[in-house]
């Protein structure tokens, strides 16, 4: 009998999550943008339910889909808001980082665990930020900004709120004992 790479339990983690950043990403990022003129909220959404995604399903390719869910909703919440791609292939990078450094190690040592996925969402957000950076904003703004890796270190900034706040809710699941290591 053959059983699917992802049980229901895990595309059911993928997807809300997905849902989460594809949702609140469109509605409340834009308007803290215009607020704060910082892409910081973008990131702390996105990365934080990066983790958690990850964590919940522990297999390659639960980022990548969440990253792919949530582009195709805000997109179609947006459409204008192309530069999410960005945050499409920091997901990929995400995943593949994740698979790189182990499963186990990341989600059966805690402190360890917990700042590889802090250093993986930092990383992640400045791709993000350099894609955002280098295909979808106009030169001028992009000047105006200080260039793309200014862009892209604002973008990690981002990916510091998102991966704190993702690690310090994993961790705080866990510790409730919420594990969820029988996948």
């Amino acid at each position: 009998m053959h059983t699917a790479y992802f049980q229901t339990k895990d595309i059911a983690a993928i997807t809300i999550f997905a849902a989460l950043w594809g949702i609140l990403n469109p509605t409340i990022s834009p308007v803290f943008f215009q607020v704060f003129h910082l892409p910081f909220l973008c990131d702390l959404i996105g990365f934080a339910t990066l983790i958690l995604a990850s964590w919940l399903v522990k297999k390659v390719g639960a980022a990548t889909l969440t990253g792919i869910i949530a582009t195709i909703l805000n997109l179609t919440i947006r459409p204008d808001l192309t530069n999410f791609f960005g945050f499409t292939a920091a997901s990929v990078v995400f995943d593949a980082l994740a698979y790189l450094i182990g499963y186990k190690l990341l989600f059966g040592k805690r402190l360890l665990g917990s700042f590889c996925l802090f250093a993986i969402s930092v990383f992640s957000a400045a791709v993000a930020g350099l894609i955002i950076g280098a295909f979808f904003m106009e030169p001028i703004i992009r000047q105006r900004w200080g260039g793309m890796l200014v862009w892209a270190g604002l973008h990690a900034a981002g990916g510091v709120l998102g991966g704190a706040l993702g690690v310090t809710l994993m961790n705080a699941l866990i510790l409730r004992g919420i594990n969820h290591s029988a996948n």
